[in-house]
C-alpha cells in the first residue's frame, strides 16, 4: 500500500484488507521510505490519496517527486496483472499513466456524502458486480478525470463528475471516491479546508454529522467491495481474464 499523504491513511480501508486474509505493507514516499522497483513478491498493490494534484504544474513540475515513478509502478501492475485498488489521487494517477487526462474540474470541488451510479457494465465485474446501484461515497477532491484511457471500462458514474469508478484491464480498479476515511480523518479535512468549505457555504459541522451518519452505509457496501478485491488477490475467486492469482500477501512473501 503506497500512502501518498500523512492525512490520507489506511484506516477502515486497511482493516478490511487484513480482514480480507491480505497482510499490509505501508510504503510512505512522504516519509523518505522508497517506492518497491517491482512488484515481485507482491499480490496485490493499494495506492490511497493525497492533497497533490496528480498533473504537473505549468512547469512542468510535479506536486510531489515520486509521482512520476508510481505511474510507472501503476503501468507494471496493469502489464503484469497485479490486482490495484487506487483511491481518488491514486485512481487519478492510474488514469493518468494509461494516458487519461487529469484536471482541475471545472465544476469546483466535491466534498461530502453523495451518491454514484453503478453502470450496467459493471455486472460483469468480480468485484463491483455486487455493489448497489446507487450506493453511499464520501468525496474530497478538487481534480477530476476528465478523458478515461481507451483501454478503461467506467464502472461508476455521477452528474457533475462523470467518471467515479472504473477498471484497467482485468483486475486494476480506481475509485474517484473515498472508502478508507473514518470520522476522525475527515474532521481533519474539514479543518484544514475550512476556507474550501466557507467558500462553498458548507457548514463544517453539519458536514461531519453527515458523514458520521454515513459511514455505516459506506461500511455496509465498500466492506464487502475491498474483501471481495482480497479475494481476487488471493486467488480465491476467479479474476475479470478468467485467471488466479497464487501470491498469498499484500507485503512481501
Amino acid at each position: 500500500m503506497v500512502e501518498n499523504d500523512p492525512t490520507d491513511g489506511p484506516a477502515r480501508l486497511g482493516d478490511w484488507l487484513t480482514g480480507g486474509g491480505l497482510e499490509l505493507a505501508v510504503v510512505r514516499p512522504h516519509a523518505g521510505d522508497p517506492l518497491p522497483a517491482d512488484l515481485d513478491g507482491y499480490a496485490a498493490l493499494v495506492v490511497l490519496g493525497g492533497e497533490q494534484d496528480a498533473f504537473p504544474d505549468p512547469d512542468g513540475e510535479r506536486a510531489s517527486p515520486w509521482l512520476p515513478q508510481l505511474e510507472g509502478l501503476l503501468r507494471k501492475a496493469v502489464r503484469h496483472k497485479v490486482p490495484t485498488l487506487a483511491v481518488c489521487l491514486g485512481a487519478q494517477l492510474l488514469a493518468q499513466a494509461h494516458g487519461g487526462t487529469v484536471e482541475r474540474s471545472a465544476a469546483g470541488p466535491e466534498i461530502g456524502v453523495r451518491l454514484v451510479a453503478r453502470r450496467d457494465v459493471a455486472d460483469q465485474d468480480p468485484v463491483f458486480a455486487a455493489v448497489p446501484f446507487a450506493p453511499d461515497v464520501l468525496h474530497w477532491h478538487r481534480d477530476e478525470i476528465v478523458e478515461l484511457p481507451v483501454t478503461a471500462t467506467l464502472l461508476a458514474a455521477s452528474t457533475h463528475y462523470p467518471v467515479q469508478a472504473f477498471r484497467i484491464g482485468p483486475v486494476a480498479w480506481g475509485l474517484q471516491f473515498h472508502i478508507e476515511c473514518d470520522l476522525e480523518m475527515f474532521a481533519a479535512w474539514a479543518m484544514d479546508g475550512v476556507g474550501t468549505l466557507g467558500e462553498l457555504g458548507i457548514d463544517p459541522i453539519e458536514l461531519l454529522e453527515s458523514v458520521e451518519a454515513a459511514l455505516p452505509d459506506v461500511a455496509d457496501v465498500w466492506r464487502p467491495f475491498t474483501e471481495r478485491f482480497a479475494a481476487v488477490a488471493l486467488g480465491r475467486v476467479p479474476r475479470g481474464d478468467g485467471g488466479l492469482r497464487s501470491l498469498p500477501l499484500l507485503g512481501p512473501s
